[in-house]
C-alpha cells in the first residue's frame, strides 16, 4: 500500500483534504494496534497488516480494514474497490451523516469493551480472594492443551496450521517442556502422550532447520513461511523471532540430551546447532548494535543488485542455478544444487510469486542428505560435507560482497530486547554447563551484558523506576508497556542465573514494583481518553497500558500468548520465580491472583494461554528454589545439574565465593542472610523452610551426573562459526 496508495498523489489529495491522516508505527505503540486490530477483526472476521482504520475525532473506530489496492492496480480494473474508492466514500458520508457515524463508532467502541471484559468478568470477583489461584486452574489443563496441539499437527510438515505457517515458539516450549514438569504432570497427561507432545515439537524445529524459513547462508530465522512446508518464507527477519526460537532450540537439545528416556538423543547434535546458528545470528551485525542492544528487524525486500531501482521480497536470499555455476564451479555446483533443491526454472511455484519477484529464483532448502549424495555422485560422505561447507562461505561471502542488504529497522525495544537478553544469558549458561571450554559462551553473555547496560542508562529512569520502550538515535518518547517490564524482568532473571551478579536481581525487583504500580488491576473503574472510555474488572493480572496513558478508549489486558509471549504469563512467571528468590509471599499471592484474572478464558481454551500454564504449573506443585553456597567439586556438579534441568518455573541463587556480588540479595532475604555463604552446601528452599540438598537419592544423582554430555560442543563450535 505504500508504493501503491499512499504514495499516491489522488489519494493524498483525499487524505489531506477530508481527514488527518497519522502513520502508527505499531512497535512504538503496540496498545493501539491491538484495539484498532481488534475492531477490523470483530468487524471482517480478520485481520492483518497494513492496518487502516477511520476514527471519529474523539478516536473510536468507525471503518477499517487491511489491503485495498491502489489506483490503475488489476484488482481496481476488474471491479474491486479500492483504497481511492474507500476514502472517498468515507469522507462522502461524513459529511452528509456525520452525527449517525458517531452514534454507530460509539456503539462499536461500547461493544469492543464488553467483549474485551468478558473473559476477565464472568468470574465475578475471584481474583480479589486473598491468594485464589483460580480454584479450577488444575494440571488436567495441560492435558486438554496437549490434546489440541495432538489434533491440529501436521503430520507431513510439523507444525499446527496450514499456510501461512508461523513457528509460534511459546506453544514448541510448552509441547517440549510438558515431560519434564515434575511427574505429577505426567501422570495425569500420559507417559506416552509427553514423549509425542516432545517429538511434535522436534520434528517441527527439525522441518524448520531445514526448510527457506531459515536463512541456510546466514542464520537466524524469518518471520513465517508462505507455505506449509516451511520452504518459502516471507523473508523479514524479527529479533522477538530469534529470541524465542534461540530459548526453544535450547529446550529442545536439553529435551535431545537428558529427556524421555534417552529416545531423542540421537538429534542433540541438530539441535544444538540450531542454538549456535540463532545466537551467533543475535551476536553478530546487523542485528547486534555494538554498543548495546540488538536492532529490531531486517526487511523482506532489498535490491537486487547495486544500481537496480526496484526492491524486490528475497532478493538477498534467492538464487539461480548459474549463479551456482559461475561461483562453485561444475562439479560443486552439481553437489549442492541438489542438496538445496535448486532448479534451472526455480523452486517457487507462479501462485506464490504474485508480482513475478521469484521467476527462475530458487529458496534454499536442505532436500538431501549427505548420504544420498555420496550415493549419488560417487563420492565420500567427508568429501560430500567438505562441498556443502565450501559453497555456504562462497556463497555467503557473493551475497555479502555483491548484494545489497536488507534495510534495517534500527530501533531499539526494551521487550524484544529483554527476550534476547534472556536467551542469550540461558545459551551461555547451558553452553557452559555442557563444556566448560566452550569458545562463544562469554561472547553471548557479553552481548547480553551489554544490552542490559544498554538499557539501564538510556532508556530506565532511576529516580522514578520507569521505562521507555524504544530507543533510536536517542530514547522515544513513546510509553512504555506491560510487556517491556516483564521481558525485560524475565531476560534480567535468566542474566542474574548466568553471572549470579545480584545488581541484576535487584534491577528485576524494582522493576516488577514499577510494573505492580503502572499495570495492575486493581478492579476499581480508570478513566482514559474520554469520559466513556474506561476499563472496570475483578482485578488481577496487568493490562497493556499504564492507567496514566489518556489516549486510548480502553485498556486491554490479554494472556494469549501469539508471535509473543502474552505479557501475563510472562509476568505470572515472573512473579514466581522472584518469589522463590526473594522470599516474598506479596510476590507469590499476585501470582496467583494474574491466574485467577484468566480462569474463565484459560478453563475455555487453555491451548491459548500456554504461558499461563507453566505458572498453573509452579503454583499447583511448587517453584524449585535452589541457593548454592561456597564452592568445591560437588557443589559445581549440583549446579550443574539444576542448569541443565528443564521443567517447571525454577531458581537458582548464589552467594558466598561462587557469586560475582551477593549483598544486596542477602539484605532482601531474611533466609538467605542466615545462611552461611562459605560452607559448601546447596539448599532447596520452600514457603520459608530450607533443606539441604545432597542427602540420599539427590547425592546419589548428582553424584551419577556425567562430567559432560558425550557432545563435541567445540567442534559443532568450529562448523558453526
Amino acid at each position: 500500500m505504500h508504493r501503491e496508495s499512499f504514495s499516491s498523489p489522488e489519494i493524498a489529495r483525499i487524505l489531506n483534504s477530508s481527514f488527518i491522516p497519522i502513520k502508527l508505527d505499531r512497535d512504538e505503540r503496540p496498545d493501539l494496534d491491538r484495539i484498532y486490530m481488534n475492531f477490523v477483526q470483530t468487524t471482517w472476521g480478520t485481520g492483518g497488516w497494513p492496518l487502516s482504520v477511520f476514527l471519529t475525532p474523539d478516536l473510536a473506530p468507525l471503518f477499517g480494514g487491511t489491503y485495498w489496492p491502489g489506483p490503475g492496480s488489476e484488482m481496481v480494473r476488474r471491479g474491486h474497490i479500492g483504497f481511492q474508492g474507500i476514502v472517498g466514500r468515507l469522507a462522502e458520508t461524513w459529511a452528509r451523516e456525520r452525527e449517525r457515524c458517531i452514534e454507530d463508532a460509539a456503539q462499536v467502541t461500547e461493544a469492543l469493551r464488553r467483549f474485551s471484559e468478558e473473559g476477565t468478568l464472568s468470574h465475578g470477583t475471584g481474583a480479589n480472594r486473598a491468594g485464589d489461584a483460580g480454584e479450577e486452574l488444575d494440571i488436567e489443563l495441560l492435558e486438554d492443551a496437549y490434546d489440541h496441539f495432538a489434533a491440529r499437527y501436521d503430520t507431513d510438515f510439523g507444525g499446527f496450521s496450514k499456510a501461512p505457517k508461523f513457528p509460534t515458539p511459546p506453544n514448541l516450549r510448552f509441547l517440549l517442556r510438558l515431560g519434564q514438569y515434575p511427574s505429577t504432570v505426567r501422570d495425569v497427561v500420559g507417559s506416552n502422550e509427553c514423549k509425542h507432545a516432545a517429538e511434535m515439537a522436534l520434528d517441527t524445529l527439525a522441518a524448520m532447520a531445514k526448510g527457506g524459513i531459515h536463512d541456510q547462508l546466514g542464520k537466524g530465522y524469518a518471520r513465517y513461511s508462505v507455505t506449509r512446508d516451511w520452504n518459502l518464507p516471507h523473508f523479514e527477519k524479527m529479533l522477538y523471532d530469534q529470541a524465542q526460537l534461540l530459548q526453544t532450540f535450547l529446550d529442545a537439545t536439553l529435551v535431545c540430551l537428558r529427556g524421555e528416556g534417552g529416545v531423542f538423543r540421537d538429534r542433540t547434535t541438530a539441535m544444538l546447532g540450531q542454538v549456535l546458528d540463532v545466537a551467533d545470528y543475535l551476536t553478530s551485525p546487523p542485528i547486534l548494535r555494538p554498543e548495546g542492544g540488538f536492532y529490531t528487524a531486517e526487511d523482506a525486500d532489498s535490491l537486487y543488485r547495486p544500481g537496480d531501482e526496484e526492491k524486490r521480497e528475497g532478493a538477498f536470499y534467492v538464487w539461480t542455478l548459474k549463479e551456482l555455476q559461475a561461483i562453485l564451479g561444475d562439479r560443486d555446483s552439481q553437489v549442492v544444487a541438489r542438496y538445496y533443491g535448486v532448479q534451472e526454472n526455480g523452486n517457487v511455484a507462479p501462485e506464490h510469486d504474485a508480482h513475478d519477484e521469484l521467476i527462475n529464483q530458487n529458496v534454499l532448502v536442505v532436500s538431501a542428505t549427505e548420504d544420498a549424495l555420496a550415493r549419488e555422485f560417487g563420492l565420500p560422505r567427508d568429501d560430500v560435507r567438505s562441498v556443502v561447507w565450501s559453497a555456504k562461505r562462497k556463497l555467503r561471502a557473493h551475497r555479502e560482497r555483491e548484494r545489497p542488504r536488507p534495510a534495517l529497522d534500527d530501533k531499539i525495544v526494551v521487550a524484544w530486547n529483554g527476550l534476547a537478553i534472556g536467551a542469550l544469558a540461558r545459551a551461555a549458561t547451558t553452553l557452559s554447563a555442557l563444556d566448560p571450554k566452550t569458545a562463544v559462551a562469554a561472547r553471548y553473555l557479553e552481548a547480553a551484558e551489554k544490552a542490559a547496560a544498554f538499557i539501564k542508562a538510556e532508556l530506565w529512569d532511576e529516580a522514578t523506576g520507569t521505562l521507555r520502550r524504544v530507543w533510536r538515535a536517542g530514547a522515544s518518547a513513546a510509553p512504555s508497556f506491560a510487556a517491556d517490564y516483564a521481558f525485560l524482568i524475565s531476560g534480567l532473571l535468566d542474566l542474574y542465573a548466568a553471572t549470579f551478579d545480584d545488581a541484576y536481581l535487584a534491577w528485576a525487583d524494582a522493576l516488577q514494583r514499577t510494573q505492580l504500580a503502572q499495570f495492575w488491576d486493581s478492579g476499581a473503574a480508570t478513566p482514559s481518553a474520554s469520559a466513556s472510555a474506561a476499563s472496570s474488572s475483578s482485578g488481577g493480572g496487568f493490562f497493556d497500558a499504564s492507567a496514566t496513558q489518556h489516549d486510548l478508549i480502553l485498556r486491554l489486558k490479554d494472556g494469549m500468548d501469539g508471535a509473543e509471549p502474552a505479557a501475563n504469563g510472562t509476568s505470572a512467571q515472573n512473579l514466581l520465580r522472584l518469589a522463590a528468590l526473594l522470599d516474598d509471599a506479596q510476590y507469590a499471592r499476585r501470582a496467583r491472583a494474574t491466574l485467577a484474572a484468566f480462569e474463565p478464558e484459560v478453563l475455555q481454551h487453555p491451548f491459548l494461554f500456554v504461558g499461563l500454564l507453566d505458572a498453573v504449573v509452579g503454583v499447583r506443585l511448587g517453584v524449585r528454589a535452589a541457593v548454592v553456597c561456597g564452592e568445591g567439586a560437588r557443589v559445581d556438579a549440583l549446579l550443574r545439574r539444576e542448569r541443565l534441568a528443564l521443567g517447571a518455573v525454577a531458581a537458582v541463587a548464589r552467594i558466598g565465593p561462587g557469586a560475582r556480588s551477593d549483598a544486596w540479595l542477602r539484605a532482601r532475604n531474611t533466609l538467605v542472610a542466615a545462611m552461611d555463604p562459605a560452607r559448601a552446601v546447596v539448599l532447596l528452599c520452600h514457603d520459608g523452610v530450607c533443606t539441604e540438598y545432597g542427602g540420599g537419592e539427590a547425592e546419589g544423582a548428582a553424584a551419577a551426573e556425567p562430567a559432560d554430555d558425550g557432545v563435541d560442543l567445540l567442534q559443532l563450535e568450529k562448523l558453526a562459526l
